[in-house]
């Protein structure tokens, strides 16, 4: 959690101050028509608009920190970005 709320702030003006994650575990999952190894599969939502950089930065981070901590392959991750204009919080919108 910790090393993901340092990636955060890949994007300009985001913090772990505001990052929310959760995690979902032994999830049954089929990569490449199989379940032989371990994968992942991570939706990043970010209020607002990220650049291609920043996107591929964090691609690579989080690759790095769900291999080191869960031991899974890069090359068995999957890493959808999102991008929403609305974004509700403690009863209204920002």
């Amino acid at each position: 959690k910790s090393k993901l709320g340092e990636a955060i702030e890949i994007f300009p003006g985001k913090s772990e101050s505001w990052l929310m994650l959760g995690f979902e575990d032994n999830c049954k999952m089929y990569f490449n028509g199989n379940d032989n190894a371990d994968s992942a599969f991570i939706e990043v939502k970010i209020f607002g608009k990220a650049n291609k950089s920043d996107c591929d930065k964090m691609t690579e981070k989080i690759c790095e920190i769900i291999g080191d901590e869960l031991n899974i392959s890069p090359a068995r991750i999957y890493v959808k970005y999102e991008e929403c204009d609305l974004w509700g919080w403690n009863g209204r919108n920002f």
